[in-house]
């Protein structure tokens, strides 16, 4: 055991006055290493001290038999039942971002029966936490090796069964294939297939232990073929070629042309709801095509951010939420500056103030349908196994035209005699 973990543990041990500020000038993975030599006492003490937070973080660094242990010690069932759903929902939340790289992957690809064992332990001292995890699950784990909180390794079982019970663990790690929850989706796919390891462990950013992934079950995902399951995930259709026949571009479009004249109709039904109103006011034909194409050009540009994201493996419609409002609030201020212009435009051309608010109003609206339809509909269709780059667009377009003409057209009837 090395002199300066031998201090921390004096520290936290024999001098309570500065306890917590010598725990907490260290690092995350040093704190979790020092914590599990401290006695039951202090480590109860120090975790009516911690702030849930400061609790979850260690927690996350521990193997979850060990968790479990130091969890009894939060005498306060309200205080731990805070703990476990943060702990819980934190470590959903990343192994769900990880599971990104197929469709089909859940979360009964990641193993969790492991041990995170200091490596500086005896072969005797593991064989007795090997064997109380038994007796507890029946099962015998998985036994990773640390060094102050950093993974240095596995000991295979046989080895703690063959050498010596004095040897400590150490001496015995055997490295293992590693990766990032937050890695690229090509580089989970190249670790998972191409690997000669048996097991790839998923680390937090903090290099805390997230779970283990069998590269032969992940492998399954991807059949023979792992190449076209990226291909599927990254949104790029890979049943038409740049180079293919005719007859195969048409039947690879065909469908979709004629869903998408469907959806022309309803745009143009608006147009007839409201056929009184243009009508009476011939002059909302001049906006119309502005409504379309303001509308369509910036949907375009928000669904061109979100299939990259998607093709890059960075956004899915789990973790979206912050990316749409941001979209969304976008949107909002992109359509006051166009529709500002507009207005504009329309007093000084038409010396019609009142019809120039309307339409402004009607392209503040029709921006942010844009923004929310352009960054949501890819994300439904990949979330709904579909190719978001070659199904979003007629969804889209619907949403823009349909949304912006009832803005345009609606807000003109409600306003009809101001407007006159």
């Amino acid at each position: 055991m090395a002199k300066k973990e031998i201090d921390y543990v004096k520290a936290l041990t024999y001098h309570p006055n500065g306890r917590m500020a010598t725990l907490r000038a260290l690092t995350i993975p040093e704190r979790a290493a020092a914590f599990e030599k401290l006695s039951p006492y202090v480590q109860q003490t120090i975790l009516k001290q911690l702030k849930i937070h400061e609790i979850v973080d260690l927690l996350d660094h521990m193997d979850m038999h060990q968790a479990e242990r130091v969890l009894a010690r939060v005498h306060d069932a309200k205080r731990r039942e805070k703990v476990v759903q943060r702990l819980k929902g934190d470590v959903k939340e990343k192994m769900d971002y990880f599971l990104r790289f197929h469709p089909k992957a859940t979360l009964q690809l990641i193993n969790f029966n492991y041990l995170f064992l200091d490596g500086a332990l005896t072969i005797k001292e593991a064989a007795e936490l090997i064997s109380e995890y038994y007796d507890e699950t029946a099962r015998y784990p998985e036994v990773l090796v640390h060094h102050k909180g950093e993974l240095i390794g596995e000991v295979p079982l046989s080895s703690i069964v063959r050498e010596r019970s004095n040897s400590v663990l150490k001496k015995h790690a055997q490295p293992l294939q590693t990766i990032t929850y937050q890695a690229e989706i090509n580089e989970v796919i190249e670790t998972l297939v191409s690997t000669n390891s048996k097991k790839v462990i998923v680390l937090d950013r903090d290099t805390s232990v997230l779970g283990i992934i069998y590269a032969d079950a992940a492998r399954l995902l991807f059949g023979k073929l792992p190449a076209e399951s990226l291909y599927d995930f990254a949104g790029v259709d890979d049943s038409e070629r740049p180079f293919d026949s005719v007859a195969r571009k048409v039947n690879n479009r065909y469908r979709w042309l004629i869903l998408n004249l469907a959806t022309c109709f309803l745009a143009g039904s608006v147009v007839l709801m409201f056929q009184d109103t243009l009508n009476t006011l011939t002059i909302l034909s001049i906006y119309i095509p502005i409504i379309a194409g303001m509308g369509g050009n910036a949907a375009t540009q928000s669904f061109a951010i979100m299939v990259r994201g998607i093709t890059l493996g960075t956004i899915s419609i789990q973790n979206a939420m912050p990316a749409i409002w941001r979209e969304l609030w976008a949107g909002l201020i992109n359509g006051i500056i166009i529709g500002s212009i507009v207005a504009l435009v329309s007093t000084v051309w038409k010396g019609a103030p009142e019809l120039g608010l309307v339409v402004g109003l009607a392209l503040v609206g029709a921006h942010i349908v844009a923004a929310v339809a352009g960054s949501f509909i890819p994300l439904l269709m990949k979330h709904l196994g579909k190719d978001p780059a070659a199904t979003s667009t007629i969804f889209i377009t619907t949403a823009t035209d349909v949304l912006g003409l009832l803005f345009l057209l609606g807000l003109s009837t409600l306003c009809l005699d101001w407007l006159m």
